[in-house]
């Protein structure tokens, strides 16, 4: 059985929330600090399958090196689809946190309590 992942950025309180909810809960699960353990290509396509998401879903446009790409211009179709998980991988912080990798093989955008409870009922 898997075990839950968390990426999260530490200075993201919605970040520091949802791990204070996993704790509150006694959920055991490993945490990535995607900024250091940037993930790879592939595995951004594994979690935008498991998510259920497209890579525009889960991207931070408000981040100044999106207006630097100027992805906010980016078409959003299949053809686009690399480009985007591109520039995830070679921006980590780009990629909306936390993400919350249930046991079952889902995962979730933990961004609210809500969300969080989601990915812990999915044990």
């Amino acid at each position: 059985m898997e075990t839950m992942e968390i990426w999260i950025n530490p200075a993201c309180s919605k970040c520091r929330s949802a791990v204070d909810l996993l704790d509150a809960e006694g959920a055991e699960y490993t945490v990535r600090r995607y900024l250091e353990d940037v993930p790879t290509e592939d595995e951004i396509r594994a979690v935008l399958e498991r998510l259920g998401l497209e890579p525009w879903d889960i991207t931070r446009t408000g981040e100044a090196v999106a207006k630097e790409l100027g992805i906010a211009g980016w078409p959003k179709d299949a053809a686009s689809r690399d480009r985007w998980v591109a520039a995830l991988s070679e921006h980590p912080k780009l990629i909306q946190r936390p993400i919350i990798t249930a046991d079952d093989g889902s995962a979730v955008v933990g961004r609210s309590e809500e969300a969080v409870r989601d990915a812990l009922g999915r044990g």
